[in-house]
């Protein structure tokens, strides 16, 4: 059963920080960056538990993906899967997410 995708504000915001850093180097690379990032989305669809358990949470419905070199956070609510986060793997995750006030549960 395929489940519905729905992005969170703040991680599409993620998303395009992450591609206009990109653009300034490739607008190719920039695009073709986002599009993995849409289908890996996509994907969970069908396989949202394919991803990991997100270690600084240790809550087994927030789990992530990576494309590239960050980190696709989403969290699985029935039938919804919520992307929450889109993080380059450097940043201290726990921290970002403290200080920007995100919450944990959509």
């Amino acid at each position: 059963m395929a489940r519905e995708v729905k992005w969170a504000e703040i991680a599409w915001k993620d998303l395009e920080e992450a591609a206009d850093c990109i653009a300034k180097d490739s607008p190719y690379y920039a695009a073709s960056f986002i599009k993995n990032a849409r289908d890996a989305a996509r994907a969970l669809q069908n396989l949202a538990d394919r991803g990991r358990i997100v270690p600084e949470f240790n809550n087994s419905s927030i789990r992530e993906l990576f494309v590239r070199n960050y980190r696709m956070i989403y969290q699985v609510i029935k039938d919804i899967i919520y992307i929450i986060g889109f993080i380059h793997s450097v940043r201290d995750l726990w921290t970002l997410w403290e200080r920007e006030g995100r919450p944990l549960n959509y």
